[in-house]
């Protein structure tokens, strides 16, 4: 599959296809071992993403890939280069791609299934080995301790960890004794290490005389040393260890009872590289304790290219193809004949036909979509949207909807200071085991009544935002993994949801469901200063694929945005989109919310369809403009006060200002790129509602955008009609201060609005 994308297939490009040939070939024994014999149906893997060949190649031989797909590997419409839910065709449980990402989801998804089946709705969930396949260099990453941390914290259990540790990388070989440091580490979070040094061959010569002292040489070898004798190969190895142990007559006669070829099968041998081994080590496995196996490889295990360096990026030339087909004895013309080299075709289809992980097909389950409740809140106050998210979920606590019973929470250490408080004193923070609260039982008061419950409906994190994403990652795809629905909810600082953004979009990219509420934002928490004031989360909130972003500025559009995302996280239809919004909310997705402390007078009990619409659609006319218009201003999220009183102001001078109200700029802009692609395909009808909106201003309509994040989020609405547009916004890092202080300084307050209108359009 490799040799055919990149030295058979015709290049339209002219540039390395790639594939990884080395790092697939260290994988072959251990992924053999693990899905031919230790796997079961229940049980979830996450390949690394360089073993994505073999993962392909096994689902071939079972008859869940084509062929075509197979030679189009890494080419357009073909098996994609890291294993994809979204992408591929065959059984991928977890996307790889994003190092050490896929390592970590498997541990929240073992949290995940603990969860469902300490619930009575999901107590008949047989619970299954969350694998992952673990590249040694993988273990570089942070994430994969952030991790082990909340596993530990969590009472982890059913999960495997795989690690092929053939000691080389990208760019070398890695540092001597870092297996010890791994051990270190795991044994301290409480796993088991199980080390799989040694092959059946080895172990064999290790009972020979003299093979004490062979092993005693293995051990003690440098991995530069011993991946540079594996490239050189057998003549070589001999030279070597019979210079290193001498003339000792027992180690020496094994070494001479061995021909170059033997004595080089012997010492690339490794545990990792011998399928009996791994089945061995698997099989043994009695408990549900998390397991990290240390299997060593040989990076190249059997091809021309093992144990060089170079070889991660490396591949074999078609000499040294040739030369290594004739050795597996595959007939020219029989490469993707999964039968070609066997002797016995009915004997091994039998068996194959008996493997118990592929005995129920393909498992990507789904299960029933929950209704959804109205969501109604009060809005005859003063009150901010994360005050509003907070009484809203209150208030989804107090009843005893389907929907309430899957909602599942989690926040990284800033649960009571993003309004979750009450949801969580009501249904209780998850745990296997009952743990009560200490104040409760010694009569100290405190707002948080924090019990743990196997019927929680909080996962309470540390602060890593990268667990956060994951866990909402993993619990986003519980109906397809486990076949029980949650609808994960998560918080965080608005600032750090950048800190946790590459998990995002691996979450996304598996498409998981959850909705993610960032808050406070802005500069409008302005007592907290640069460090804790998001600038340009809104244009993340954009240009993230499988997230509708929204910022609403009032907790009547909230609850309406709110009753919509419930439905549209369950949604899984064609992608066909609404010819109304030119957005294909059919598909579903996952949901982020933008939104503040700041308290905002509410404008009344609003019933009308086109702000119930608008809200959800993007945006909706809070004043409408009159035909005279020559200044709308447009507004999204906490500004939405002194961008009233600025149209209200330009109005003592100017007639028919109108108001736009955005609630997303993210569907706006997702649904008049959308329009546009269509009218470019001849459907001169294709309109998307900001378009509509905004279809009837006058050519010389000036736009004032303005929101509490980057200018750019919203300075896009003039090239939609042609305006002119006078963008505002924070485009630098905060300080302290005040509310009016920061948004006078980054003329975002009412005045800097007019003054803006006076100074740059025409008239008064």
């Amino acid at each position: 599959m490799i040799h055919n994308a990149n030295h058979i297939r015709p290049k339209a490009d002219g540039i390395k296809v790639g594939g990884h040939q080395a790092s697939s070939a260290s994988m072959v024994s251990i992924m053999t071992a693990l899905y031919f014999s230790a796997l079961r149906p229940e049980d979830r893997v996450a390949v690394k993403p360089h073993a994505s060949p073999i993962f392909h190649a096994i689902q071939y031989l079972m008859g869940n890939q084509t062929r075509e797909k197979m030679e189009a590997f890494r080419g357009y419409g073909g098996v994609q280069s890291y294993p994809s839910r979204t992408k591929d065709i065959d059984d991928v449980d977890f996307s790889t791609g994003s190092v050490g990402l896929g390592v970590a989801i498997t541990s929240f998804a073992s949290i995940v299934q603990d969860y469902i089946q300490a619930k009575q709705w999901g107590s008949e969930l047989e619970l299954g080995r969350m694998v992952a396949l673990v590249g040694d260099a993988e273990l570089d990453e942070g994430n994969i301790y952030e991790c082990l941390q909340e596993g530990w914290k969590n009472d982890l259990r059913n999960t495997w960890w795989i690690i092929d540790y053939n000691r080389q990388s990208l760019d070398g070989i890695v540092r001597e004794g870092l297996f010890r440091r791994v051990e270190q580490i795991f044994d301290a979070f409480g796993w088991d290490v199980i080390r799989v040094k040694y092959g059946y061959l080895q172990r064999a010569a290790f009972d020979e005389p003299g093979g004490e002292k062979l092993r005693d040489w293995i051990d003690s070898c440098p991995n530069q040393l011993y991946s540079a004798l594996t490239f050189m190969g057998g003549s070589v190895w001999r030279k070597r260890l019979m210079d290193d142990l001498g003339d000792q007559g027992d180690v020496s006669a094994l070494i001479d009872s061995r021909s170059d070829d033997q004595l080089a099968e012997l010492m690339e041998n490794l545990g990792g590289n011998c399928v009996q081994t791994m089945a061995d080590t698997f099989a043994a496995i009695d408990h549900d304790r998390p397991v990290c196996f240390l299997a060593y490889t040989i990076k190249g295990w059997g091809t021309p290219i093992a144990g060089h360096k170079d070889n991660h990026g490396g591949l074999m030339n078609k000499t040294q193809m040739a030369a290594w087909q004739a050795h597996m004895a595959v007939p020219e013309g029989k490469e993707w004949d999964p039968m070609a080299t066997v002797a016995d075709v009915p004997a091994l289809k039998s068996f194959l036909k008996e493997v118990k992980f592929f005995a129920k097909g393909r498992r990507r389950y789904t299960d029933d979509v929950l209704p959804v409740p109205e969501i109604q809140i009060s809005s005859d106050r003063e009150i901010s949207t994360q005050m509003g998210f907070g009484k809203i979920l209150d208030d989804l606590s107090k009843g005893s909807s389907a929907l309430a019973a899957r909602i599942v929470t989690t926040s990284p250490d800033v649960t009571g200071t993003t309004n979750l408080g009450p949801w969580v004193n009501r249904r209780k923070l998850f745990a296997r085991k009952e743990q009560s609260d200490t104040f409760i039982n010694e009569n100290i008061p405190s707002t948080a009544k924090w019990e743990f419950t196997p019927e929680g409906q909080h996962i309470e994190l540390g602060i890593a935002e990268m667990n956060l994403f994951l866990l909402l990652g993993a619990a986003g795809l519980s109906h397809s993994l486990f076949g029980k629905r949650l609808l994960p909810i998560g918080t965080v600082y608005d600032p750090f949801v950048a800190r946790g953004l590459d998990a995002l979009n691996y979450a996304c990219y598996q498409d998981a469901r959850f909705m993610i509420v960032g808050t406070p934002s802005g500069i409008t928490l302005a007592p907290e200063g640069g460090a804790h004031q998001s600038i340009g989360s809104p244009l993340i909130g954009m240009s993230q694929d499988g997230l509708a972003a929204f910022e609403p500025a009032f907790v009547d559009e909230l609850a309406v945005i709110m009753e919509w995302a419930f439905a549209y996280m369950q949604k899984d239809g064609d992608d066909d989109p609404d010819e109304r919004t030119w957005l294909r909310d059919e598909t579903g997705g996952s949901v982020y919310l933008r939104l503040t402390t700041k308290p905002l007078e509410q404008p009344g009990k609003r019933v009308n369809d086109d702000f119930r619409q608008g809200a959800i659609d993007g945006a909706y006319w809070m004043r409408k403009p009159g035909p005279n218009c020559s200044v709308v201003v447009a507004y999204q999220g906490a500004v939405a006060d002194e961008a009233i009183a600025a149209a209200g102001m330009i109005g003592e001078n100017r007639r028919d200002v109108g108001v736009l109200a955005v609630t997303s700029a993210d569907r706006l802009n997702a649904g008049w790129t959308a329009a546009q692609r269509d009218r470019a395909r001849g459907n001169p009808n294709a309109t998307s509602h900001i378009e509509t909106l905004m279809q009837a201003l006058p050519g010389n309509c000036t736009l004032v955008t303005v929101l509490d994040g980057h200018p750019a989020t919203l300075s896009w609405l003039g090239a939609v009609a042609g305006h002119k547009t006078i963008p505002h916004g924070v485009e630098h890092f905060g300080q302290t201060g005040t509310i009016n202080d920061l948004y006078r300084h980054f003329r975002i307050d009412r005045h800097s609005i007019v003054q803006s209108v006076r100074s740059l359009t025409a008239g008064k």
